[in-house]
């Protein structure tokens, strides 16, 4: 019984209990709810302030937009409409141009119209007159003919007569002097081609001689090269077809032979017996054997180089290795390949002057002197040796015939021809590049500044540009300035009174006072 009491009481307790927890807890909610809608309250109040704040911010933003927006719409239409007063005020003087003009081309038509009817009436007293003057001249032509006895027919033919007679007679005169004009400006334009031509080719010509020289390391290696005897130089002699001269001179011996092939054979052989240091008979045979076959090779490759720098190609072997023989060949002196060469630049120069075919000029004058490189059993001048192998090697009909040409061997068919005659005869003559051409050109030098030297108050003469030119030095105490102009027409008078020269020769006379002194 107890117990069951005590569970009820319990229960009550509990039931008590859960009542007063759930009356408190509303009051508490209900508490917190009051004061979260209180909350809720001011934030809308704020967010409504700061929206209108928004809301009046952007709005200023977009009126001041709109503002801006507007001054630029206006601003672009004023513009344009300013353009558009601009054109039509432009429109409105052109038309107002357009309309003057047309008043004035009314105003000429109208001219025209009348200036038209008083040609009209013009013309009709002209036709009148003419056929007065007609009737007059046929009246006339008759009487004429009665009083001097003969037809106007007759009268006609000897008048032409007399007409073509003084005709042929002028132009007889006409066609000299056009002769004689034609002649003096082709002399002129043939003399300005060949001195473009000679300054642009200034190549550089070393005369050729008989002998080569070889420097030694020492003397002692002269005795190896003579050999026990003479044995190596009689066989070095035998296996080159060369004398050697060993003399007295320190450290060099001298080749000497009138072959420039077998010379450089030699030359080489006897450097690379002194580079192996084995000189005996058997080796000096082999070695001289090893270099004339390279030396051989060494032909082809000159002439390759030689076609390859003048831009000719397509040409048969056998005619370039004639052109690298060329290279040991000399022809008064003057080096063969050298000569060649510059005679087919010379002649490229010219024919490019002239509207000629200058690869065709260049070949003809590179191979014009090929006859003098075949072997010696041939017989004949050597431009028809050269023309026969240029045609053996159907080279072009034109350079053959300038080949055979060139010493008037043969007629001339082509203006190549003649040019490759002219460069032939530029390249030979030019001073220093000829044996002979080159005594005589210092001897012309020595009396030229002997003939300036002869002059009272000269101290120093000097010949220079080949002879073209000639300074006189003179003493400023013996001579003054009016004097030295005295001097120089007095030089140059004498000059042409005793030298005989192609060309003018200048002469300058240099006066040139010198004050020195010394500070201590």
């Amino acid at each position: 019984m107890n117990e069951i009491t005590i569970v009820i009481s319990s229960g009550v307790g509990l039931l008590l209990g859960f009542i007063l927890a759930y009356f408190f807890g509303k009051k508490l909610s209900d508490a917190r709810l009051a004061e979260a809608e209180l909350g809720a309250k001011h934030i809308i109040q704020d967010a409504e302030k700061e929206g209108k704040a928004i809301k009046k911010e952007k709005l200023f933003e977009v009126k001041e937009e709109w503002y801006r927006k507007k001054k630029e719409f206006e601003s672009d239409t004023q513009s344009r409409k300013d353009k558009v007063l601009a054109m039509e005020r432009q429109i409105k003087s052109r038309e107002e141009g357009i309309e003057s003009k047309l008043n004035i081309i009314q105003k000429k038509e109208n001219s025209l119209h009348l200036f038209e009817g008083e040609l009209n009436g013009r013309k009709e007293k002209l036709d009148n007159r003419t056929k007065d003057i007609e009737k007059l001249y046929e009246e006339q032509t008759q009487k004429l003919e009665v009083v001097a006895g003969i037809s106007r027919e007759e009268a006609k033919k000897q008048l032409l007569e007399s007409f073509v007679q003084d005709a042929k007679a002028l132009a007889a005169v006409k066609i000299q002097q056009i002769k004689e004009e034609t002649k003096a400006k082709a002399t002129r334009e043939s003399q300005n081609i060949i001195v473009q031509a000679i300054q642009r080719t200034a190549s550089d010509h070393s005369v050729e001689t008989t002998v080569s020289v070889v420097n030694l390391d020492s003397d002692e290696m002269k005795g190896r090269i003579i050999g026990r005897e003479g044995r190596n130089i009689r066989a070095f002699e035998a296996a080159t077809g060369i004398d050697l001269i060993i003399d007295d001179t320190p450290e060099a011996v001298v080749i000497s032979g009138f072959d420039p092939f077998r010379r450089e054979v030699a030359k080489k052989s006897l450097e690379r017996l002194m580079l192996d240091g084995r000189i005996h008979p058997a080796r000096i045979e082999e070695i001289v054997s090893k270099t004339k076959v390279e030396l051989e090779e060494e032909i082809l490759t000159i002439g390759e180089n030689t076609i390859m720098e003048l831009g000719i190609h397509n040409m048969n072997n056998k005619l370039v290795r004639l052109i690298g023989k060329m290279k040991f060949r000399s022809s008064y002196g003057q080096n063969l390949l050298n000569h060649s060469v510059e005679v087919a630049y010379l002649c490229g120069i010219m024919s490019t002057e002239l509207g000629l075919d200058t690869k065709l000029a260049k070949r003809a004058a590179l191979l014009h002197d090929i006859g003098k490189c075949v072997d010696k059993e041939t017989e004949g001048p050597h431009a028809l040796v050269g023309y026969e192998l240029a045609k053996k090697f159907k080279e072009h009909r034109i350079i053959c015939n300038a080949i055979g040409a060139h010493h008037e061997d043969i007629e001339m068919e082509s203006p190549i021809a003649v040019l490759v005659q002219a460069a032939d005869s530029i390249s030979g003559a030019r001073p220093g590049a000829r044996r002979e051409s080159l005594e005589n050109y210092v001897k012309r030098l020595e009396k030229l500044e002997s003939l300036a030297q002869g002059f009272d108050g000269v101290a120093k003469t000097f010949a220079i540009q080949a002879g073209r030119e000639v300074r006189v030095i003179v003493e400023p105490d013996k001579v003054d300035d009016p004097n030295s102009d005295q001097m120089a027409d007095e030089i140059a008078a004498r000059i042409e009174a005793e030298m005989e020269y192609p060309g003018q020769i200048k002469v300058t006379v240099i006066r040139e006072r010198r004050s020195v002194s010394l500070a201590k």
